[in-house]
């Protein structure tokens, strides 16, 4: 089965090895959340860079970095494996220490959430918009995401913004499987909502909304 999307298609071809190896990482960690590949396949150098119209090098500088995310292990001379995320880890684990983190953060950021900070976030959620009516998963995606790590960046909270990093990837992998059978529109009627508590300056608000919006069903409903 092919790793790519129809989206991400088009060859690579030159360009600087930081970029290539960028784009690789976000189809490898599609494929991984969208399920093209399971948990314990093998992730094959030649093959995905053949795929991806590029060479080997940004593919193995890929890999390292989902090692590092902890969505890839790699056994010694057998090579790169999928681990992927799993569901009992995302509700048991994941979540509960997302809400903590973002509770927190997002009630120390409110006194900095001014016209313009707002504006940042109100035009994150109309690219979000934009990417939900072109059907593009990936793209509303990385918009969630940003929308939450600007939120964190003005908490000044550096180590808390540091341990949401730390499990973001992992959480953007889970974004892609929990999403990619929902509306679209519905993930950017959330993001409405959250924006608008933010904006109201009520820290209760911001909490229950925020708590809607990250205790997320486990799917399948159980």
């Amino acid at each position: 089965m092919s790793l790519i999307s129809e989206s991400t298609r088009a060859p690579l071809g030159a360009g600087r090895r930081a970029h290539r190896t960028e784009h690789v990482v976000e189809v490898l960690r599609e494929a991984i959340g969208v399920g093209r590949v399971a948990p314990g396949d093998r992730l094959v150098e030649g093959t995905i860079a053949a795929e991806l119209g590029t060479s080997r090098a940004p593919v193995r500088e890929a890999l390292r970095e989902l090692v590092h995310e902890g969505l890839v292990t790699h056994v010694p001379y057998r090579g790169a494996f999928v681990l992927g995320v799993s569901e009992e880890e995302v509700h048991e684990v994941m979540i509960p220490i997302r809400l903590t983190l973002e509770r927190y953060a997002f009630a120390r950021a409110l006194p900095r959430l001014r016209e313009r900070e707002l504006g940042w976030l109100e035009r994150i959620v109309d690219e979000m918009e934009d990417a939900a009516a072109d059907g593009d998963l990936r793209s509303v995606v990385d918009a969630d995401v940003r929308f939450h790590e600007v939120v964190l960046e003005l908490s000044e909270l550096p180590h808390t913004t540091q341990i949401w990093r730390s499990i973001s990837p992992r959480m953007r992998v889970y974004f892609y499987r929990y999403d990619r059978d929902r509306d679209l529109f519905g993930v950017v009627e959330e993001h409405r909502n959250l924006h608008a508590a933010l904006a109201s300056g009520r820290r209760r608000a911001v909490e229950r909304v925020l708590e809607e919006h990250i205790r997320v069903p486990r799917l399948g409903g159980g």
